[in-house]
């Protein structure tokens, strides 16, 4: 039986390709940080933790006897509940092309910020450590006037290539950092989308959660996001109104190369 219960949902299967659909579209444009490091899985809901290839000393061995545990990052497990109603459920399978799933958008949107916002910033108490914590580089100040912000990446990138960090690089603009940048045309009428896109020879992506900015490497394998089981929606309960729902996933994230990321605060 799936961890997920979704058989015991009074939910057709109509209703369920219909949520599962919507849940894909609402969660693939914000989900930043897969974009932008090395990603891994999923690997299924019993994968529990991530071996960081080390050990320390277990110091009570027996006498003859030497002993070492591995160590280990366990997954955290990230939920997002919601629910929907029953009637909207029933118009769906009758063929209604606009079902309200805002409940939906929103348990999304929760989730993916949670994520990038793990990665990029850290979750201390899911033992995660972010980029821009790690990062022992000095963050580039933006300031208020967008027009140099190809300056700020452009040395962003300079830093990484002085550290023997080669590219391509990505850019992950947190929510106000994006709408500031894709509304401006620099001097010329060129826009600043494409000027910060020359620069990093890579994407550009919309990261809710994300404070700033990132530059980072593309290289791959500096930045490891483990995933054990992938983003799905299960089944938790019902009444005589509505269907309750949830968005899970679970992953660990470390890093190998922490100098391979400059953060734009």
């Amino acid at each position: 039986m799936s961890n997920l219960l979704r058989r015991h949902a009074p939910i057709t299967e109509a209703g369920w390709e219909e949520i599962d659909r919507e849940a894909k579209e609402r969660l693939m444009p914000g989900l930043a940080a897969r974009r932008l490091v090395s990603f891994s899985g999923p690997h299924g809901w019993q994968h529990s933790a991530t071996s960081l290839g080390r050990v320390m000393p277990v110091e009570d061995a027996a006498e003859g006897l030497e002993a070492q545990r591995r160590i280990v990052l366990p997954l955290v497990e990230l939920r997002a509940p919601f629910a929907i109603s029953r009637e909207e459920l029933r118009a769906g399978d009758r063929g209604a092309a606009d079902m309200d799933l805002e409940p939906l958008d929103k348990a999304a949107q929760r989730v993916v910020t949670a994520e990038n916002a793990a990665v990029f910033h850290g979750w201390s108490a899911a033992g995660i450590a972010g980029i821009t914590e790690a990062t022992p580089h000095p963050p580039i100040s933006r300031g208020d006037d967008v027009e140099k912000y190809p300056g700020h990446v452009a040395r962003a990138v300079e830093l990484l290539l002085r550290h023997g960090i080669g590219g391509p690089y990505g850019l992950a603009l947190g929510g106000r950092d994006w709408t500031r940048v894709v509304e401006t045309t620099e001097h010329g009428g060129y826009p600043l989308f494409e000027h910060l896109r020359e620069i990093v020879q890579g994407p550009l992506v919309w990261a809710p959660g994300v404070e700033g900015a990132v530059v980072l490497s593309l290289r791959g394998e500096d930045f490891l996001f483990e995933s054990g089981q992938d983003l799905a929606v299960g089944y938790w309960s019902h009444d005589a109104t509505h269907v309750h729902l949830y968005l899970e996933e679970s992953f660990s994230f470390r890093i190998a190369t922490p100098e391979a990321a400059v953060a734009i605060a």
